[in-house]
């Protein structure tokens, strides 16, 4: 089952259950929300899951591109990316959590096709501030789902204040035995969907008060889900990927775990650029030129001739298409070729800094500060360059 087709199946499903589609918003969350980029579905819907009717009514579905810098430097394993489709539905006030389970066990094994045996799930088991979530977990025994209570790994919060809730997340096994042991005790139990009682608000004391409404908010990662319903072994070799797998090795021969940071990061950038972002020395621009900068500084290890330059004009768009965003390739292509001109004159500069006899021994925190704060070259840079 292609990526286009999970989604399809996704959405059609929730469709004929009362949900309608919503249009997913940009990287950039909505004014006010302090976070950088948008890293769930649920940031456009706040205001909704507080209370506020919303236009579309009490069910919804969409697919929402987000960015997660929290996951940067996991990039390179097998379930990690930095920009990532997260399918998402909710019920704003409307059905409650167990039903949302039942659906979403439907659809998995029905669906999309999945072996119930291999499923198994987690719930929250209570702690000193609520009980435990009795309703998941009586559904999940009543479809026979093997379940494993945890406390923390099963509330969700959004941050330290704001809206939060007991859920339930469902695992697939992907080992090549049978199923064995339990999600917190085997990494080979892959997290692919978390479905969200989100009945609480934490306030800034740490105390709970329920919301005006309860609601249920799901998301499941895309790329993840289609990595294991294609039976590949990370989400680098889900279909999303293969412009990508079919051209980088021929420009420029990459170890897997270098394929993966170059794949990813560029990827990521071309999207970020897509929704307005520019690489600066703050915020989201930030990001975006650590992303740019850790691409070249991978590429360069074994070949400081490798440019950006090379990159072929087809996976641009391709990034552009897949995310629905209508700019012009030539104009994301000028801003990383931009970037890289920029880092070629700070790998310049920092050269002729890191050559002076203060910096002949090994570098403490003051002389990285001190780099950072008067020649403005960050730390990753100055290791890097320490090692050529």
């Amino acid at each position: 089952m292609r990526t286009d087709d999970v989604i399809r199946t996704f959405t059609e499903f929730y469709e004929d259950r009362g949900h309608r589609r919503i249009t997913g918003s940009t990287l950039l969350p909505p004014p006010g929300d302090p976070v950088l980029f948008t890293t769930s579905g649920m940031h456009p819907l706040t205001p909704y899951l507080e209370g506020r009717p919303h236009p579309l009514g009490r069910r919804l579905v969409n697919v929402q591109r987000c960015l997660r810098t929290t996951d940067l430097e996991e990039v390179g394993d097998p379930t990690h990316l930095t920009v990532f489709e997260m399918l998402g539905t909710w019920s704003l006030g409307d059905y409650e959590g167990p039903r949302s389970l039942e659906w979403g066990y439907e659809l998995l094994t029905e669906g999309f096709g999945i072996d119930p045996r291999m499923l198994y799930v987690t719930v929250f088991g209570g702690d000193e501030q609520t009980g435990p979530d009795t309703g998941s977990r009586d559904m999940w025994e009543r479809l026979g789902v093997p379940v494993e209570e945890t406390v923390e790994d099963n509330w969700w919060s959004n941050g330290p204040t704001g809206p939060c809730g007991p859920d339930s997340e469902i695992f697939l096994w992907t080992g090549d035995t049978p199923p064995q042991s339990t999600p917190t005790k085997d990494e080979r139990w892959v997290e692919v969907w978390n479905h969200v009682t989100m009945r609480y608000r934490r306030l800034d004391d740490g105390s709970l008060v329920p919301l005006p409404q309860r609601n249920v908010d799901t998301g499941l990662g895309l790329e993840r889900l289609s990595s294991l319903l294609q039976g590949r072994s990370s989400v680098f070799e889900c279909d999303v990927f293969d412009p990508w797998r079919r051209l980088l090795p021929g420009l420029w021969p990459l170890d897997e775990p270098s394929f993966r940071v170059v794949g990813d990061h560029l990827r990521s950038s071309v999207v970020v650029v897509g929704d307005g972002v520019r690489p600066s020395n703050t915020g989201r621009g930030y990001v975006l030129r650590r992303l740019i900068r850790r691409v070249l500084t991978v590429l360069r290890r074994e070949e400081p001739t490798r440019t950006l330059g090379d990159l072929p004009v087809e996976l641009i768009r391709h990034t552009l298409d897949h995310f629905r965003q209508d700019v012009d390739p030539s104009y994301v292509r000028q801003v990383l070729l931009d970037e890289e001109l920029r880092f070629d004159r700070l790998l310049e500069r920092g050269r002729k800094v890191l050559s002076r006899p203060r910096f002949s021994g090994p570098l403490g925190e003051d002389d990285l500060h001190y780099l950072h704060d008067t020649h403005g070259l960050p730390r990753e840079l100055v290791l890097s360059l320490r090692e050529q």
